[in-house]
């Protein structure tokens, strides 16, 4: 559990907070394995056990104080008897957890079960889009193939596709059968037939240990709808394929295989998850989604194009998702495609039920099944509730991530599906109008409380060989994870623009432009980024009232527009720099896809906040041989690639890596570098604590185009991060951001 505040030093007051300019808030990123620090949580069981606030509800931690029969919450210090039970643990010999350590997390009890466990067996099904190419669906088969060799023996497996019909594999017997049911094309979606009644839930979902090479040999006979004409199956039946051929019936083989796995929700299984792999957009049946609202019309009528792509144009796909949630089932979806597809629509399907959106603009050199083996081999956590509790002189404002909001308890929030990367964010405000006392040592204090499940697997049996386990005895575990956390107060601005982490400002501002976006459009979005730039940079000037500078107002006050008196605030200034040209807050008539920025928005808003900075501003280094750093970090401009003696240079964008050998190269250096270098082994750490796999490319300058390189130099004068010409380069920028101070402070 990482927990990260946007300043080390909360402040005094609320004139304070509101002076500086700063964003206060937190991240959360609550299945980490450790926590900031590297530090895990100290494990044992009695969750159910520890003591309640009877006031705030929070739990019993080591900054409380006790006595033999009472204790004092130390997050709104109200006295609490103990129960006798609390009593006897706390007079053991054996100190339980809560009293040892500040971050615990304890096994929990199962309620309602009569076992000493709950058995459940994970179930995965892969729905296929067969109103495809054959491109799509063999990189779709290639990662279907490492999910296979992913997922652990015991789970259940299940192949779907769809089109204008749903087919159902059972692949438990010799030979794969199929059995297809047609999807009516009116909007009540009444199928001829119930699933359930077409194969039996499960003939569909197979075991993985025993029938990985028969689902292989299902997935090899898909073959894409445009090549059906002429198969046979009946003169009827082929001329209905032809006359349907082409429809891409998403939205009720979903709703559909919703329904039909959610019978068996608390008895096979606890979490399911649908793995959707989409080359287009639904075009046919119920959450069929009108594409032509893409297009140059926007332009021609004066209309906000971001305004008009961004909101979904349907609530079919958010009220499927709550839907799911009923019935236990996370859904993933996987878009190969550079067409339209409205994502905007289609993204709460993912992210509401506790799933990824992904999107892949090709084929060629798509990471589809790296990340599916990737995402498959973590570990997650399931049914999660979290909870974050202050002390009474500040509480939690708004709220930011994947999840959904309890519809009957206050800042208490679900989650569906949780692993190790997912990150959500919280603002501060303060709940009076004094602040923390200046002369006490009771000083803030922060509890999250993360109740969440996770399935153990079987342990293999060591007298039936290595790879043999007892495929019924998946367990169900729920679990409680305590953290509670003090901080410091700043006492003057020097202490706290000294305690910013940058990193966090910028977690928190990315959520806040995308909401404004999606509210009011990109341009809006735009704006509230610079004008908080510009905000900060006249409180932080008028809380110092220094700084000379070649930037100065009118009357002779001088500007300070670098932050030179802190250097915790200076890296901010290239952040929002890099921000506003990313592709993110860039505008549709400039090039930008709206599928890709909504990819984006999902993406960056689950991002812990080291991985966001990344993505943002990308990393540039420099070697003088593959084996040899020659330094760590560069600024983002042809300048940095000029003045560096080094040849060879690494771009860390996140999502793409790029290795850049320059013409100043000896060409007696290895291309591409050697897989023992120094180089290697740094790009491999990098992929292999990324949450998705990023792209490696190699470029090799007088050889092989630059273009790609040359666009992440977001620096220069003439380059914005998306190949259009800007007269906005980083220097410009600051001169601008000087004169808009200059008006604010007018």
């Amino acid at each position: 559990m990482a927990v990260r505040t946007t300043v080390a030093r909360f402040p005094m007051e609320p004139e304070t907070q509101e002076s500086s300019g700063l964003l206060w808030g937190v991240t959360v990123t609550p299945f980490a394995s450790t926590d900031e620090n590297g530090n895990s949580p100290l494990y044992g069981s009695g969750g159910d056990l520890i003591p309640r606030c009877d006031n705030c509800w929070g739990y019993y931690n080591t900054y409380c104080d006790q006595d033999q029969w009472e204790w004092s919450c130390s997050l709104c210090g109200t006295l609490n008897g103990l129960s006798s039970e609390s009593i006897a643990r706390y007079s053991s010999s054996e100190s339980p957890p809560e009293v040892m350590s500040s971050y615990i997390d304890l096994e929990l009890p199962i309620e309602g079960s009569e076992e000493e466990d709950m058995q459940a067996r994970p179930v995965y099904v892969a729905a296929i889009d067969l109103a495809s190419s054959e491109e799509f669906l063999e990189l779709t088969k290639s990662a279907l193939l490492a999910a296979l060799e992913a997922l652990a023996p015991g789970s259940l497996f299940g192949l779907a596709t769809f089109s204008h019909k749903l087919g159902l594999y059972d692949v438990q017997g010799p030979i794969p059968v199929v059995k297809n049911v047609f999807l009516p094309a009116d909007s009540d979606g009444t199928l001829p037939v119930e699933l359930e009644d077409a194969m039996p839930l499960f003939s569909f979902l197979a075991p993985v240990e025993t029938c990985k090479d028969r689902i292989a040999s299902a997935l090899e006979t898909l073959r894409p709808t445009s090549s059906w004409e002429g198969t046979g199956g009946g003169q009827e039946l082929e001329s209905l394929d032809r006359i349907l051929l082409g429809g891409r019936g998403f939205g009720l083989a979903m709703e559909t295989l919703i329904s039909y796995l959610g019978s068996e929700h608390g008895n096979t299984y606890a979490l399911a998850r649908i793995f959707t792999f989409l080359s287009g957009p639904p075009d046919y049946g119920p959450g069929q989604l009108d594409t032509r609202r893409y297009g140059e019309q926007y332009a021609s009528r004066g209309e906000d194009a971001e305004l008009a792509l961004l909101p979904e144009q349907t609530p079919f796909y958010k009220d499927l998702a709550a839907v799911a949630v009923q019935a236990g089932v996370c859904i993933d979806i996987f878009a190969v495609t550079n067409e339209y597809t409205d994502l905007a629509s289609l993204k709460f399907l993912s992210i509401d039920s506790g799933g990824s959106l992904f999107l892949y603009p090709n084929t060629d050199d798509s990471t589809l099944p790296q990340d599916m083996y990737r995402m498959l081999s973590r570990p997650y956590a399931f049914n999660c509730v979290m909870r974050l509790r202050t002390s009474t002189e500040f509480k939690t404002g708004n709220s930011y991530g994947h999840f959904f909001p309890d519809p009957q308890y206050e800042n208490v929030q679900h989650i569906i599906c949780c692993d190790s990367y997912a990150t959500y964010a919280y603002d501060f405000d303060f709940a009076n109008t004094y602040g923390f006392a200046r002369h006490t040592n009771e000083l803030p204090m922060l509890q999250l409380a993360f109740q969440y499940t996770v399935v153990v697997p079987p342990k293999k049996n060591p007298t039936s060989g290595s790879n043999q386990t007892n495929r019924s005895k998946y367990t169900i575990k729920r679990r409680l994870r305590i953290r509670t956390m003090q901080f410091g107060v700043a006492h003057n601005f020097n202490e706290l623009y000294d305690s910013v982490d940058h990193e966090v400002v910028l977690s928190i501002l990315v959520h806040k432009v995308i909401l404004a976006s999606l509210s009011e459009g990109v341009r809006e979005g735009r704006m509230l980024l610079h004008d908080w730039l510009v905000i900060l940079t006249a409180q932080y000037n008028d809380a110092y009232k220094k700084a000379p500078n070649e930037f100065s107002s009118s009357t002779g006050t001088p500007i300070d527009v670098t932050f030179s008196q802190c250097p915790q605030l200076q890296v901010l200034l290239r952040l929002v720099f890099a921000l506003l040209r990313n592709p993110l807050l860039r505008f549709h008539e400039e090039g930008i896809h709206p599928d890709y920025r909504i990819y984006l928005q999902c993406l960056f808003s689950g991002l812990e906040p080291s991985s966001l900075h990344r993505a943002i501003y990308p990393l540039l280094t420099s070697y003088a041989t593959p084996d040899k750093l020659a330094y760590p970090r560069h600024s983002l401009s042809r300048a940095a690639l000029l003045t560096s003696e080094s040849p060879i240079f690494f771009l860390d964008a996140f999502t793409t890596l790029i290795v850049f050998y320059s013409s100043s190269v000896d060409p007696s250096l290895p291309f591409p570098p050697p897989h023992d270098c120094l180089l290697r082994t740094t790009i491999n750490k990098v992929k292999q604590e990324r949450s998705m796999t990023p792209r490696l490319l190699f470029i090799r300058e007088g050889e092989e185009e630059t273009s790609l390189f040359e666009s992440y130099l977001i620096e220069e004068q003439d380059v914005d991060g998306s190949g259009f010409p800007n007269a906005m380069g980083f220097v410009s920028f600051l001169e601008e951001i000087n004169q808009s101070v200059l008006e604010y402070m007018k």
